[in-house]
Order: C-alpha cells, then sequence, then structure tokens
C-alpha cells in the first residue's frame, strides 16, 4: 500500500488523506474531502483522549499523582510541541521515541522470561492454559475452561486488519515519505518492530494471565527493586510506554489540524486563506481536540483499549476499504 499510495497521491498533488480519496474520484464540489475531514475528527477525538488517560493512569500508578492533575500535564506537553513544531517536531520525535519503544520492549520481554524459569517455562504455562494456543478458541479467565471463537467471532477480528489502512495518520507518513525508495528500508525496519511488540505482548499475557493495562508498569516496579542498573532499566521501560502514548497522540492531532485547514476551511469551504491564517486554524484546530480530549479521559476507570478500539473500528470501516480499492481496484468509483 505504501509505494502505491506515496505515488499516486505524488502524482494528485494531495497531501491528506481526504484530499487523495476526492481528486482520486474526481469529486468536483469536495464532498468526500469534507466528509473525510469530519470522520478524522470524530474518531481521533476519542483516539487523543485515550492518550491523554494513558499519561494519566501511567504517573498515578508510578507516583500517586492525581490522575486529572497527571493527565492535564501531559496534554499540555503533547500540545505544545506540536503546535510550536509540527510535522517537523512530530516526525523527529517520533524517531526518537521509537527507539526508546523497541529497547524497553525488548527489555520487558527479556526480564520476565529470565523470572518466568526461560522461554520453557513460559511455553509450558501457555499450553497448561486451556484454549490459548488454538486458533478456534480462548482461554477463559473466569472458568479456567476454552470458550470457541464463533463465526462471528473469526470474522470480526480478521475485520480488525482493515484499520491499519484506514489509518490517517499512519498512511500520511507513507504520502509524506521523502523518496519512495526509502520505503524498502521503512518495511523492513516497521517489520522488525511489530516482530519485537507482538512477541512482548504475547509473552507477556503466556506470563501473566492477564492482559491488564498496568502489567508493564507493575514489571517495570518488580524490576526496579534489584539495584542501581535495574532501576535506569526501569526508568527506560516506563518512559517506553510515555514514548508510545505521545507518539501516537501527537501524529493523531497533527491530522486532524490538516482536515480543518486544508480539507474543510479551504478545499470545501473555499476559502483562501495564507500560510499564516493556514497555520492558525491548524493550531486552533490541535487545542480544540485536546480540549475534548481532556474532557472524555477525565474518568480514571476508563479503559484505554476500549477507546481505543472505538476509533480504531470507525477509521478501518470509513477508510480501510475505500483506501484498498481506490489503489488496487481501477473501476472503482
Amino acid at each position: 500500500v505504501a509505494r502505491r499510495l506515496r505515488r499516486y497521491s505524488a502524482n494528485l498533488d494531495a497531501i491528506t488523506v481526504p484530499q487523495f480519496l476526492s481528486l482520486r474520484f474526481h469529486d468536483q464540489r469536495n464532498l468526500l474531502n469534507a466528509l473525510g475531514a469530519v470522520i478524522i475528527i470524530v474518531f481521533f477525538v476519542p483516539y487523543t483522549a485515550s492518550g491523554f488517560a494513558a499519561c494519566g493512569k501511567l504517573f498515578h500508578s508510578l507516583f500517586g499523582v492525581d490522575y486529572m492533575a497527571a493527565m492535564l500535564v501531559s496534554a499540555l506537553v503533547i500540545v505544545g510541541y506540536t503546535i510550536l513544531g509540527g510535522f517537523r517536531a512530530v516526525t523527529t520525535t517520533d524517531l526518537i521515541q521509537s527507539m526508546v519503544m523497541s529497547l524497553a520492549l525488548i527489555a520487558v520481554l527479556g526480564y520476565g522470561i529470565v523470572v518466568a524459569g526461560g522461554w520453557g517455562a513460559v511455553v509450558e504455562n501457555a499450553q497448561s492454559l486451556s484454549g490459548y494456543l488454538t486458533m478456534t478458541a480462548s482461554h477463559d479467565a473466569v472458568t479456567g475452561g476454552a470458550a470457541s471463537y464463533s463465526l462471528l467471532d473469526i470474522v470480526s477480528t480478521m475485520a480488525w486488519g482493515l484499520g491499519y489502512f484506514g489509518m490517517p495518520h499512519i498512511l500520511l507518513r507513507f504520502m509524506a515519505i521523502e523518496d519512495e525508495k526509502k520505503l524498502v528500508l521503512s518495511r523492513r525496519i516497521a517489520t522488525v518492530w511489530v516482530v519485537i511488540a507482538m512477541t512482548r505482548v504475547g509473552a507477556l499475557e503466556f506470563l501473566s494471565g492477564s492482559s491488564s493495562e498496568t502489567l508493564i508498569v507493575r514489571i517495570a516496579s518488580l524490576i526496579s527493586q534489584h539495584g542501581v542498573l535495574a532501576a535506569v532499566l526501569a526508568g527506560l521501560i516506563l518512559a517506553g510506554i510515555l514514548a508510545a502514548t505521545m507518539s501516537t497522540a501527537d501524529s493523531q492531532m497533527l491530522a486532524a489540524a490538516s482536515s480543518v485547514s486544508q480539507n474543510i476551511l479551504q478545499e470545501f469551504g473555499h476559502l483562501k486563506l495564507s500560510e499564516k491564517q493556514s497555520l492558525f486554524a491548524a493550531r486552533l484546530t490541535i487545542i480544540c481536540v485536546s480540549v475534548v480530549g481532556v474532557v472524555l479521559a477525565r474518568d480514571p476507570d476508563s479503559s484505554v483499549f476500549g477507546i481505543v478500539s472505538f476509533a480504531w473500528a470507525g477509521f478501518g470501516g470509513s477508510f480501510g476499504a475505500v483506501v484498498l480499492c481506490a489503489l488496487f481496484w481501477k473501476r472503482c468509483n
């Protein structure tokens, strides 16, 4: 998808996903532009809220800081550098944050396996959980037995894949890459990252039998009790959680901002904005999205995964199949 989208969007001179779809389908009235921008804003607001909530939970779990205060400070930091630095600031910080995340994930996985007694013990634990390592059932933590998947469960889970092709902040990276030849290296880096991340998630669930949102925080706390070097490692892991949250939230706010200033105001509303006015509109959008996000995230008991699932489904359903058809099906209109 990345190579086709980069070539296609460059030929059409499109800089946002709604703009690409509007030009691809010859939308003279820019309705696709406006509709796409509205969808992005609607689903990015709760997505951003989940990022703020994760920051609040992290500092509350670690230091006992008031959840609301921690969330507000985190939001101010993320909004601050996104407004001041724009796309360059977001991509630069994302690079650094991805390095921190990668090191943190490797550290958590390595520590977890060692403490569990080695990889053999991890696999043995997983095999002892009924239904855990099968493709047709899952482990029921309540009953201790296996719960079979229905056809709807299987199709719904597979449909999550559409979400990847509908994420504007991810697609925007493909469209903005300097040279399409660099996509080869990007693909290798992304593949290695996914293998590390997914292996870590699977191993942690085998180790704990739990998918608690504070699991990594608890593991970091255990690591920190084994000397100064271990405490530094624990700090790296916790920084990785913060990096993951920040790198997602800033990208989403930036995508929402470009949708308002470019797609709604200029292309659909036909407003002739100067560069300074367009920048002001984008910054105002970031502030508005963050304010609503803070309001949505004010409940400390809200599920980060639940909020993300809602937004992911929205983008997957709205853009996922459309982007694939636009790139691979010539007769799609």
